[in-house]
């Protein structure tokens, strides 16, 4: 899979900067979900052998503005955004990658977060390339397997098959399906890749490669299928790393180090806190090891169902044999 002159081009298509908003838990400690500056992003992709760069904050498109405001002249770096949408009529969330976007599309996306149904149709009318990210983070029985499915493969036009915090179950089978969906269409399904890093150290690790030597040919090539995931895939370690280096810039700012939105008493109540703490700083190590066995064990569960109705393959290829679902097998809106 290669363009017209042979190149590939590589890009990193899941990550994160300081923009990406707070973290879920502890929330009174008003704590980051990323401390990477974009400039830092942008020049951790490029050491690694990334040739575009682009940065998927949660719900925010600051950090690729921050970065363009800086550099307007890059031509090898695009905007995007990691959408947080929910399913109507179901406990469950989702998240959507959209890319090469504008401040007005990422503006009038925000009010249809609350639905994916609108949020991909309204992604759909103005063309843009988008995909579901690591398809089982969240999905854990709130609908049966096969309306899950079928309804991912409605609504989605490329997956995130390589994500580099999860497990290289869940990418696996990621993968085998969206293969295997794309073998019974009359065009493919996008497979890509990222790290998913919301440290420095990740990035660049987990990747898409896709045809062309330009950021318009690579994105070209990314509509058209034309492109595959590579790199690492996630582990306990990498999840603890990930939550360490966090929680690591998260002090230095109490300190006084990086930029300083919290105020001094909030300082002093995470200083405080931190202090309390200590015995337990253990703790991310425990927490990671217990995601992850629950997704190994959730994901196991899921390709053993799978295979009591459909053949399945270890690989995602043309030729595995079997279906998971025909294309027309998708299902409705949950009602």
């Amino acid at each position: 899979m290669t363009g017209d002159n042979g190149r590939m081009i590589r890009a990193d298509l899941h990550l994160h900067s300081y923009h990406s908003g707070h973290a879920g838990h502890l929330t009174f400690l008003r704590a980051r979900d990323c401390y990477s500056e974009p400039d830092a992003v942008y020049a951790a992709a490029k050491a690694r052998g990334m040739d575009v760069v682009t940065i998927t904050d949660h719900d925010s498109i600051d950090g690729c503005l921050e970065f363009l405001e800086r550099h307007p002249d890059a031509d090898d770096f695009f905007i995007s955004e990691e959408i947080e949408c929910r399913v109507l009529g179901v406990d469950l969330k989702v998240h959507i990658k959209a890319y090469d976007i504008s401040e007005r599309i990422h503006r009038d996306i925000q009010p249809l977060r609350r639905n994916v149904f609108e949020a991909v149709a309204y992604l759909r009318s103005e063309g843009v390339f988008y995909a579901l990210n690591h398809p089982f983070f969240f999905f854990k029985g709130q609908l049966p397997l096969d309306d899950y499915l079928g309804l991912a493969l409605r609504l989605f036009p490329a997956f995130e098959v390589r994500n580099g915090t999860m497990l290289a179950a869940h990418n696996e089978l990621s993968e085998a399906i969206v293969g295997q969906w794309s073998a019974s269409r009359p065009s493919p399904l996008t497979a890509i890749g990222g790290s998913d890093s919301h440290t420095l150290r990740g990035i660049g690790t987990t990747y898409t490669e896709a045809s062309g030597s330009t950021r318009a040919e690579f994105l070209q090539s990314l509509r058209a299928g034309r492109a595959r995931a590579g790199g690492r895939h996630g582990s306990t370690w990498r999840e603890a790393r990930e939550i360490y280096g966090v929680v690591g810039r998260y002090w230095t700012t109490l300190l006084g180090a990086g930029r300083q939105e919290l105020s001094w008493p909030r300082r002093t109540l995470g200083l405080g806190f931190s202090a309390l703490s200590m015995p337990f700083e253990f703790s991310p190590l425990v927490v990671a090891a217990l995601h992850k066995r629950d997704e190994a064990r959730r994901v196991t569960g899921y390709r053993r169902e799978l295979e009591v109705r459909y053949p399945i393959g270890r690989s995602g290829s043309a030729g595995s044999a079997g279906f998971f679902l025909a294309p027309g097998a998708a299902t409705e809106p949950p009602q």
